[in-house]
């Protein structure tokens, strides 16, 4: 065995993960806003470049406008502030913060599902790619500030 490798291929896993369980929330929170950011942006991308109209209207627009690039990105980051106050504040005075962080953030998430829904102004498939967007950001911060979370001592 190379003297560099590690007899317990498992202590890579574990020194990762105590990397996201020892830190503040608040920046594991920063950390998976990034992660969540770039990967919903590159799938932005990709859809843009499969030809998916990047234009959208808020209620009561009268008509769509483009969606910039880095768009996406900026709106994770945006929201994900949010998540991240959430998750501090549940940190500190939640019972079981953790949990009560999923619940809330997925409640969230398949609330925020409704925009995208109801835009007008805006093609089928951009609804379908601002739908599943939400859901990308979501399915990468949520799992890693809820790790996090779970390793709260009081």
């Amino acid at each position: 065995m190379s003297v560099t490798s590690s007899q317990n291929p498992g202590a890579r896993t574990e020194s990762r993960s105590s990397l996201l369980t020892t830190r503040p929330v608040w920046l594991v929170g920063l950390l998976a806003t990034l992660a969540g950011a770039v990967l919903t942006e590159a799938f932005a991308l990709l859809m843009r470049a499969a030809g998916v109209p990047m234009e959208a209207a808020s209620p009561g627009a009268k008509e769509a406008a483009e969606i910039p690039v880095g768009g996406f990105f900026g709106g994770v980051v945006f929201w994900s502030v949010l998540g991240i106050v959430l998750a501090t504040a549940l940190a500190r005075w939640a019972k079981r913060p953790a949990r009560t962080f999923i619940v809330t953030t997925v409640a969230l998430t398949f609330l925020s599902l409704a925009g995208p829904a109801v835009a007008p102004h805006t093609a089928t498939s951009t609804q379908i790619v601002l739908a599943v967007s939400h859901v990308v950001a979501a399915a990468v911060i949520i799992p890693l500030l809820a790790l996090r979370l779970s390793h709260v001592r009081r």
